[in-house]
């Protein structure tokens, strides 16, 4: 099997909200997401997703996405999409880093091995792991106030786990916790995701204000060595996430004793070949992990909880689907949330199928 044609679709992605706020004052108001379309020799087609939060949010930008794929592009026409690792290896030699521009391409192979095989890309991936998996609440940053009435009314809609994001001044931050902490019931999972907005004095101050609180510390400061720190002065569960790049930084971070659970960004690895190896070096050490993506719609949801479901309960913290935020459909299939769990389609491969009208005419086309 050989590849024919890569295509690349842009796609404004608004979302239901308005705005999705985080730490520092970022915020944004629509994905901008890069879509892929792999042809085959053979008539198969496969679908991928890359969609950076904005340009400041990791070192990734939507634009960054297409560039990546117009340099990609040439060297995989001809390449076997099957043959994953080897497709990883050339990609890496023709691009070096940028594994957010790879992720999409690589999805896509996916997606084709999948409907090769006959299988939905859950088993290839190790197995499916029960009938479904319980997703994770993202509550934007807001008033203490509004943010424990958004927590309430997801907590009504079925969900039990809860992201929330802070990382502003200090005693707003505390009171957001405790405000939020307040609506939740035993079972439930609350994480304080600072998505690197404290120094460490303030990140010191705030995990002990909040040690009587069963909450996650997740991502404190910026950099691996500043989160390490704020680790040693707590006993609260610690979450680690835009320093955990790659797998040497597993490693690393299992060796330091730096965390007991990652949020692993398919994109932020490279797609998910390299998001597989993350997964399973996570199982075998013991840390559970969070499988999600920064942002994206429909085709980034197939993939995160086809990810998400074979991954073994045990380690899974939480599900996140980052196309629960917007309000634009661009796939039929993508899994839906009934009761704050989700299920990945028993179709082969991904099990979508994008919608020509909402993607339109390709920005990127090689044959």
């Amino acid at each position: 099997m050989k590849i024919t044609r890569l295509s690349a679709y842009q796609v404004d992605l608004p979302l239901h909200d308005g705005i999705y706020a985080w730490s520092d004052g970022k915020s944004i108001t629509a994905f901008d997401s890069t879509i892929v379309r792999i042809e085959t020799d053979d008539g198969l087609i496969g679908w991928g997703e890359s969609c950076p939060l904005g340009p400041v949010y990791l070192p990734s930008y939507a634009g960054g996405v297409r560039a990546g794929i117009t340099e990609l592009a040439p060297r995989l026409i001809g390449e076997d999409p099957t043959q994953l690792e080897r497709l990883n290896r050339t990609m890496d030699m023709a691009l070096k880093g940028h594994p957010y521009a790879k992720s999409g391409i690589d999805i896509a192979c996916w997606d084709i091995l999948g409907k090769a095989a006959g299988m939905p890309v859950c088993e290839l991936l190790g197995g499916r792991y029960g009938d479904d998996v319980a997703l994770y609440r993202s509550v934007s940053r807001d008033s203490p106030e509004a943010m424990a009435a958004k927590l309430k009314g997801y907590r009504a809609q079925g969900h039990h786990k809860f992201q929330l994001k802070v990382g502003g001044v200090i005693e707003e931050d505390i009171q957001r916790i405790r405000a939020c902490a307040a609506e939740t019931e035993p079972g439930d999972t609350l994480i304080a995701d600072a998505n690197t907005g404290w120094l460490m004095h303030e990140a010191a101050k705030i995990v002990r204000a909040v040690a009587d609180i069963d909450v996650y510390i997740e991502q404190p400061c910026p950099t691996y060595e500043e989160c390490l720190a704020i680790r040693r002065r707590t006993d609260l569960p610690f979450v680690l996430d835009e320093c955990m790049e790659d797998l040497s930084m597993v490693v690393r971070g299992h060796a330091d004793g730096a965390m007991d659970a990652i949020n692993l960004k398919i994109s932020r690895v490279g797609g998910l070949t390299r998001a597989r190896q993350v997964r399973d070096l996570c199982v075998a050490l013991g840390i559970a992990v969070t499988t999600e993506d920064a942002g994206g719609g429909d085709v980034t949801n197939a993939t995160v909880a086809h990810l998400a479901q074979s991954t073994p309960e045990k380690y899974l913290l939480s599900v996140t689907l980052a196309g629960l935020k917007v309000s634009l459909k661009t796939a039929d299939g993508a899994p839906e949330a009934r009761d704050g769990r989700v299920s990945a389609s028993r179709q082969p491969g991904l099990g979508i199928t994008p919608l020509p009208e909402v993607l339109g005419e390709p920005v990127i086309d090689f044959r």
